[in-house]
């Protein structure tokens, strides 16, 4: 629960940019200048108080809003840190993994062996983290953009590289709707790239698809898992056999 902190924030920012000082604020709104100091200190302002704050900067709220959004960006990645705290612990990356998809708390707590305690203990830790902004009724709201990406070297894919890769190519891809498709060619750097991003369109149209389904009935439903990557690499048998170069 940032929201409020960010709020106050970015209220701090604007009277700083107008020149306006707590004793400036405490003035126009018939209050004592400790009173206003200890509201932003402790990010406590009901809606009353921050809409008469905004008629001192003559702002309206959703001004307020735009450049609350404007001061948190989405991320797109986790530090090192953030992602070592996440991955420390099964139940906080499976919890991660699903609020990614937009599950809600009954739907973790349906499909998994999570309590509801451990699943809400987890959304508070992701919203300490910056991946979500935990809302009223363990709502949330998504605070990674949708490019977001576990950092290519980072601890989570170390994980998976460790714990998922060989149980997933395990599968036939043999079922219905699956496939695995190896394809080796030589391209240039700029043809790659526009392949990624591609690659990338491909990863946001399935996720979309998925919230699109969200409330279709699960019988309805199947569980799919896309991977998706593209690097300059040899299998390792054949760059034993490469002629050495001139």
């Amino acid at each position: 629960m940032s929201s409020s902190q960010d709020l106050v924030s970015v209220l701090k920012a604007e009277l700083r940019r107008a020149g306006l000082t707590y004793a400036d604020v405490a003035r126009e709104l018939g209050l004592a200048e400790s009173s206003i100091k200890r509201m932003f200190a402790k990010a406590d302002m009901p809606l009353s108080r921050i809409d008469e704050v905004l008629a001192v900067l003559k702002m309206d709220f959703a001004e307020l809003a735009r450049e609350v959004a404007l001061a948190s960006p989405p991320r797109r990645e986790l530090t090192p840190e953030q992602e070592r705290a996440v991955v420390a612990d099964p139940k906080l990356l499976l919890v991660a993994i699903c609020t990614q998809s937009q599950w809600t708390l009954e739907q973790i707590t349906d499909t998994y062996t999570l309590s509801r305690p451990q699943a809400v203990g987890c959304l508070l830790a992701l919203d300490k983290l910056g991946f979500i902004e935990l809302r009223a009724n363990n709502h949330y709201r998504l605070k990674i953009d949708k490019t977001f990406r576990w950092r290519p070297d980072g601890p989570v894919m170390q994980f998976f590289r460790e714990h998922a890769v060989a149980d997933y190519f395990e599968g036939g891809f043999d079922g219905a709707g699956e496939l695995l498709m190896l394809v080796h060619g030589q391209v240039t750097a700029g043809q790659a790239a526009l392949f990624n991003d591609r690659l990338q369109r491909l990863a946001q149209d399935f996720a979309q698809q998925h919230l699109a389904n969200h409330k279709l009935p699960d019988t309805q439903k199947q569980a799919y898992t896309v991977l998706l990557g593209m690097r300059s690499w040899l299998f390792a048998p054949f760059r034993a056999l490469l002629r050495a170069a001139p």
